[in-house]
């Protein structure tokens, strides 16, 4: 863990991670006039008459807002929009050091469904694409649909896909060390906002049909009006174990899925889990279970979403790759087919499969460019 002192000093140092550099240094009249008036106006009646070259001409066709309202922070909760920044400013400086993507934070106030839709809408012609972080299910799902439907540029809202997609690359990997058949896999999600939402949805995809949905009143039901629709029609489409807690539930689960909160899942649990479990206790910063107590109660493959720990499943694997294929590529939208390619792509980079590595890591070399492949192939075979 990063000393606090040590990184308010850090981010102080320079009130926050980033700034705006240019890409043409101003010396003299001349250089002026090229990069301001008068040779602007000239530029600014070509995108008049051709919309269409906005995105050559300016900021526009490379610059992403990672937008948040704070609402729904993995592991800290709805700790609003002023103190969701500090993240979607670091997720920034990542897409710029890791993928060389420029990246601005944006927070918005806690509004309606309709402001926020109408706000993002209103400021998108200044962006090649909208990341959405950290805003609370199940508001982000129709947030995330009416703008990926109104919208000719790529909606992606990371906690879902980004969270699924490295799920299920660690997933796919954990079920070769474990000697399991992926499809086969009886998996209990534990925490069904959006990350877990979108994670279920893709496993379902993927093939995995045995699974037991479990959020904060207990097993997700068709017939409970506890839970939104989104959670229920999901619970529709998979095969869920009979009970109503996770207690109940957990009994010879081949895989727990957490993407909720901190110390949910006991040792005596994970003993109860089938031979060779395999337990995923991605809850920030204080996982589901300490990876100690799950490997001492029998789990044999333990992934959580730090880097404290070895097998970090942490969307910091996607999102910079992910959004440079989409820049390069036109692609506009992340469906679940482009999603298991690219799980399988980063699956893929982990030569020497053992319980300790069963994803790359986010310094491994060639991450950003795995990813970035998966989705320039997948709209290189027309699936726009």
């Amino acid at each position: 863990m990063a000393d606090l002192n040590e990184v308010k000093a850090l981010h102080a140092a320079h009130t926050g991670v980033l700034e705006v550099q240019g890409t043409f240094s101003i010396k003299d009249p001349a250089d002026l006039a090229k990069a301001y008036t008068p040779g602007v106006a000239g530029l600014a009646k070509d995108i008049e008459a051709n919309p269409k070259d906005q995105g050559k001409y300016t900021v526009s066709g490379k610059l992403i807002p990672v937008i948040t309202d704070g609402s729904a922070v993995l592991g800290l909760g709805n700790i609003g929009p002023g103190a969701g920044l500090p993240i979607v400013e670091g997720k920034a400086l990542i897409y710029k050091s890791f993928a060389g993507v420029d990246a601005i934070p944006m927070a918005l106030k806690q509004e309606s469904i309709d402001d926020i839709v109408m706000t993002i809408k209103t400021m998108a012609p200044s962006f090649a694409g909208i990341h959405l972080e950290d805003i609370a299910a199940p508001r982000v799902f129709e947030i995330e649909k009416r703008l990926s439907d109104e919208l000719d540029i790529p909606v992606y809202h990371d906690d879902q896909t980004g969270t699924a997609i490295v799920v299920l690359a660690g997933l796919i990997n954990a079920a070769k060390v474990v000697g399991k058949k992926l499809v086969d896999l009886k998996v209990v999600v534990n925490g069904i906002g959006a990350s877990g939402l979108a994670t279920a949805k893709l496993l379902l995809q993927a093939g995995i049909k045995q699974q037991t949905l479990v959020d904060i009143h207990g097993v997700v039901r068709v017939d409970d009006d506890r839970y939104n629709h989104f959670q229920r029609d999901l619970a529709g489409q998979v095969n869920q174990e009979e009970g109503q807690q996770l207690d109940d539930v957990i009994d010879e689960a081949d895989v727990f899925i957490g993407l909720s909160d901190q110390n949910v899942l006991s040792q005596e649990q994970v003993a109860r889990m089938a031979d060779q479990a395999i337990v995923f206790a991605l809850a920030n910063p204080v996982p589901e279970i300490n990876p100690a107590d799950a490997k001492e109660a029998g789990a044999a493959v333990i992934a959580t979403g730090s880097s404290q720990w070895a097998n970090q499943v942490n969307n910091i694997l996607v999102f910079p790759g992910l959004f440079k294929g989409l820049l390069v590529s036109g692609l506009k939208h992340v469906d679940l087919s482009l999603q298991i390619q690219v799980a399988q792509g980063l699956a893929n980079l982990v030569d020497d499969l053992r319980a300790d590595k069963i994803v790359p890591g986010v310094f491994d070399d060639g991450v950003v460019d795995a990813v970035e492949k998966a989705v320039v192939d997948y709209a290189t075979k027309g699936q726009k």
